[in-house]
């Protein structure tokens, strides 16, 4: 097995054709791209990504209550394919882009991934972006999503199992789908039965190591990362508080964890040391490490067979909240 931060673990050859396209199309954020709605409108004028769009049972837009004093929600509710009245697990879904970027659309596939590979309800949510609305708006409005899915779950409107309700999101979506729970055990619910974390965004510090060994190279940069931490908390933003990096919270009593990591990402020591961190405060965790992939790979199953690994990993962790199948071992994915 390699070891996390090894000179061996460099990107696979299958995906440097697109590291290099998606770093072509991407905004030089805190270099030439300063603002925000300029970035933006540059990552809504590139080409499509080539992320396969699943096919899945139905889909529904809706509006769904924001916190208090604060604008309604969108949301994209994906149910899968199959006959209705199957216990399902119901996902909320934050998406990433740096608390800044994306939406709906852009993790539309994504969350049809999800949808289709675990059986369970996908609820994608459409929280507030930065800078336009700063901390804690973003958390807030995880907090509010994952309290409108949880009572759906309960009366029966989504189809899912009451008792199977996961976080999920990718990059500041997996910070938030890290978030989201803290508050439910702070706020006295609800009850969340597990938090899939993929290549999460936890700490505004950006001490880690791999922001070093991975600073440039492999499509999201360190420079990238501090722009969004500086878009998301604003000059006085607090960025040690527990909700902008869960990784300073006190981590105890909280639901079991799937971390996805990637090799070649600034963020995958902060995904290594928080799946620690959760083992240590005894949450049970699994994970999914891919040493030759980069922040994003997730996304690409039609294209990477790591991310067809690691699609399979996150469905089994997800369907195991109602089927109680083990997910098998402590470490998923390609380790050398």
């Amino acid at each position: 097995m390699t070891a996390p931060g090894t000179d061996r673990e460099r990107l696979a050859p299958e995906a440097r054709p697109l590291v290099d396209a998606l770093s072509a199309a991407f905004p030089d954020l805190g270099g030439t791209v300063t603002d925000a709605a300029e970035a933006r409108r540059i990552l809504a004028a590139a080409a499509p990504s080539g992320k396969a769009a699943q096919a899945v049972g139905a889909v529904a837009d809706r509006v769904i209550p924001g916190p208090a004093h604060a604008p309604d929600l969108p949301v994209r509710v994906y149910h899968p394919p199959g006959p209705r009245g199957v216990r399902r697990p119901t996902v909320v879904f934050f998406h990433g882009g740096g608390y800044t970027l994306c939406g709906l659309d852009s993790h539309d596939a994504t969350a049809r991934t999800l949808c289709a590979a675990s059986g369970a309800v996908v609820v994608s949510v459409a929280y507030r972006l930065a800078p336009e609305h700063r901390f804690p708006a973003a958390a807030e409005d995880a907090y509010a999503a994952l309290c409108w899915a949880a009572a759906r779950a309960r009366a029966g409107e989504l189809g899912g199992e009451p008792d199977a309700v996961v976080t999920a999101g990718d990059s500041s979506g997996g910070g938030l789908a890290a978030v989201a729970p803290l508050m439910a055990r702070d706020r006295g619910g609800p009850a969340v039965a597990l938090q899939v974390l993929i290549y999460p965004l936890l700490d505004a510090g950006q001490g880690s190591g791999s922001y070093t060994s991975n600073a440039t190279g492999y499509f999201l940069t360190a420079a990238h990362l501090r722009w969004f931490w500086e878009q998301y908390l604003g000059p006085d933003g607090d960025g040690t508080h527990p909700y902008a990096s869960p990784s300073r919270a006190d981590l105890s009593a909280l639901p079991s964890a799937h971390i996805v990591t990637a090799g070649c990402d600034p963020l995958r020591d902060e995904g290594g040391a928080y799946a620690d961190a959760l083992g240590l405060a005894g949450v049970p965790v699994t994970r999914g490490h891919y040493p030759g992939m980069f922040h994003g790979f997730l996304g690409f199953p039609r294209l990477l067979d790591e991310a067809r690994a690691a699609v399979a990993d996150v469905a089994e962790a997800i369907a195991s909240t109602v089927s109680g199948r083990k997910i098998s071992g402590d470490v998923g994915g390609r380790t050398g």
